[in-house]
Order: structure tokens, then C-alpha cells, then sequence
């Protein structure tokens, strides 16, 4: 270890309780950005988490639909247009709409009907716990997510409850399923889901197409459009970016978050700043016994960058394993913190960019330390 850094971190630990209350300021504000910032990624992720989902190539939607829970309709007869189209393996429609949920207990809740045709396995249920998905293809069964048990008013497989007046049966149970807007979605097949959202038989909320291995993804897009009048034809990624910027940005939602986020990264700087200044502050006169020993700026600014770098790395290890374990607790939540290694690589990255601005401020006031104070105490 060289000198520098030897020094560097006998002055970190030199005043303990200095340094605790230097990585607590760090921490603090490393977890106030990694949760803002994964409230945000959170939120990015379950607006999509359908598309995402859903076992489609393309996505045939009316024209200006912004979301997957847009309302819109469009004519199933473009069913047929598409899959005439050269390297189209099938076409599926897609019902969805807002219903309302009446428990037994007479308590009524709004649900979110999700509806395509169980056989062709376009948009089935995920994360099945108990029951079985197949068996949504029979009338008046439904799959709901677990975690809304309350808000539905049931306990578990084989319940009952009415939708639109019609009475239903769970069939099947999943975990981790959960719409951003509080909404529970409500699994049934398609020809289910026109009842319950009162849908025509000659409409469709969206068509999901699946390609041919061996199409030409290109002209099957371009043949499609071709076809299908005011309609859209998007991919899956073109359909997650329109929703993602609709949600996040459109809504006002996201920029709240990215807001918090960016206010938890001024607020961080300017605690770790303070910190950083005070502790540096606090050892003003080991700093003057150096200049007095003949020690250069350069040496004393190094001193000054390895305390800074010491306090950011072991102050991200600290937050970083607060922010794991938040993930853990908030994963089963209506709002899921979610924390990608390229998330974490950043705010490492941040938490070193603060405590390196924090201490070259702190080398200012070093420099200005008139070696002979160090003889005058």
C-alpha cells in the first residue's frame, strides 16, 4: 500500500465517528438515487410487462393507439388481409377492455379483461402457481394474480365471483402479475372477453402476428401496411418504446419519478459535499504539519482523493446492499424497485464523480493553510 493511501486511510479512521457520519451522509444519499432511479425503472418495466409478454412478432393496433391498455378497436376482418400476406405463420385477436368485478360478498371492483384465444397460446398467464392456464378456454373461467386476493374478495383455485352479471370461476393462479394502474388484470378467453368488456364480434382491441422462421421480416411488415388501411403494424420493441414514452412521459408519471431522481442526485452531492468538507476541515491541522514538513500540493491533493475514494467505495458497498434488500421487500409490491447491473455501474460511477467533486472543494481550503499555524498552536 503506498504511502498516500496509507495515510489516507489512517486519517478516515482516525475520528470514527467522523467517518460513520461521513458514510452515513453517502449512503443516504446513494439509496435515495438507486431507489428513485428504480421506482423508475420499476414503472418503465411493468407498463410493458404485457408486451413483453405477449408471443407475437408484430402488433397490428389502431391508428394512434399509444398504450397496451388503449381502448381502441379495429376491424377483425384485417385479420384475414394479414394472414394472406407472404411469411405470416398466423394472426391472433386481442380483447381487452376495463369490467367490473362483483365478489360474493356483493363488493364490486373495477378489473382489466386481457382476452385472446388460449389455443393459439398468444397471451396466456405466466407465473402459474396453482390451476391450469388450458383451462381458461372453457366458458366463464378466469386466472387473476394472488396478490389481489383482497381486492377481488376471494381466498384461492375454484372461487366464484360475477362479471358483468355473468358468474365466474378461477380457474387458475398466478404470482407477480400486477397492472401499474392498480387494476387487477383478469385472464379469459377471447370469446369470454366481448362479453365482459362488450366488445363487437366483428372488433378486436389488437391483432398479434407471428411470422414464419424463414420470413422476410421486412417486406411481411411492409406487405402488412399495405394492407391494413389506418391501422399500425409495430414490433415488439417499437410497441414497449410507444408505451414506455406514453406512461413515463405522456402521463407525467415517469417525469415525477425521473424528477425525485434527479433532485435525490443534487441533494446527495451537496450532503456528501458538506461531509466530505467537515472531515476534511476537521483535520486541518494534520494538513498544515504536512505543507510544514515540505510536502507538495500534489501529495496533499492525492491524501485528499484517496479519502474521497475510500468513503465512495465503501459507502456504495453500504447502499448497494440496502438497495438489494429493498428490492427483495418492494419485488411482490404494486410498484417493484428494480436495480440493473447497469444501474448499479452507474451510480457506482456517480458515487465516485460526487465524493471526488466533494473533495476537490475540500482542497481548496487546504490550500489556503499557512503552514506556519501548524508552530502557533
Amino acid at each position: 500500500m503506498s504511502l498516500v493511501l496509507t495515510l489516507a486511510w489512517r486519517n478516515l479512521f482516525h475520528d470514527r465517528l467522523r467517518f460513520v457520519a461521513t458514510l452515513v451522509g453517502i449512503v443516504f444519499s446513494v439509496v435515495l438515487v438507486m431507489v428513485q432511479m428504480g421506482l423508475f425503472f420499476g414503472f418503465g418495466q411493468m407498463v410493458t410487462t404485457m408486451i413483453d409478454h405477449g408471443n407475437a412478432d408484430l402488433w397490428v393496433v389502431p391508428k394512434g393507439a399509444k398504450c397496451f391498455e388503449d381502448p381502441s378497436v379495429l376491424d377483425i376482418k384485417l385479420r384475414d388481409k394479414i394472414t394472406s400476406v407472404d411469411g405470416v405463420a398466423s394472426v391472433t385477436p386481442l380483447v381487452i377492455g376495463f369490467s367490473d368485478w362483483r365478489a360474493e360478498s356483493g363488493e364490486v371492483t373495477p378489473v382489466f379483461i386481457v382476452g385472446a384465444d388460449v389455443k393459439a397460446d398468444a397471451l396466456l398467464p405466466w407465473n402459474v402457481v396453482e390451476g391450469d392456464a388450458r383451462e381458461l378456454s372453457k366458458w366463464s373461467t378466469v386466472a387473476v394474480d394472488r396478490s389481489y386476493f383482497d381486492r377481488l374478495g376471494i381466498k384461492g383455485l375454484n372461487a366464484s365471483a360475477e362479471i358483468r352479471g355473468h358468474k365466474v370461476k378461477v380457474v387458475a393462479l398466478t404470482d407477480g402479475i400486477r397492472s401499474f394502474t392498480t387494476t387487477p388484470y383478469v385472464f379469459v378467453d377471447q370469446k369470454d372477453a366481448r362479453f365482459y368488456t362488450g366488445t363487437l364480434p366483428s372488433r378486436a382491441s389488437d391483432l398479434m402476428v407471428r411470422l414464419k422462421p424463414d420470413a422476410d421480416r421486412s417486406k411481411a411488415i411492409q406487405a402488412i401496411r399495405d394492407r391494413i388501411g389506418d391501422a399500425e403494424v409495430l414490433t415488439s420493441d417499437e410497441f414497449r418504446k410507444r408505451s414506455r414514452s406514453f406512461w413515463l412521459f405522456g402521463t407525467g408519471a415517469g417525469a415525477a419519478l425521473f424528477a425525485g431522481a434527479l433532485l435525490g442526485a443534487i441533494v446527495g452531492t451537496v450532503i456528501v459535499a458538506q461531509t466530505l468538507y467537515a472531515s476534511t476541515k476537521d483535520h486541518l491541522a494534520e494538513f498544515a504539519t504536512l505543507r510544514a514538513m515540505g510536502s507538495s500540493n500534489n501529495y496533499i491533493y492525492g491524501v485528499i482523493i484517496y479519502q474521497a475514494l475510500l468513503n465512495a467505495v465503501i459507502g456504495f458497498i453500504i447502499a448497494a446492499g440496502i438497495g438489494l434488500a429493498v428490492v427483495r421487500l418492494t419485488e411482490k409490491s404494486a410498484l417493484p424497485i428494480v436495480i440493473t447491473p447497469w444501474l448499479m455501474s452507474a451510480l457506482l460511477v456517480l458515487t465516485i464523480i460526487m465524493c471526488i467533486a466533494s473533495g476537490l472543494i475540500a482542497i481548496v481550503r487546504v490550500v489556503r493553510i499557512d503552514p506556519a499555524s501548524v508552530f502557533m498552536r
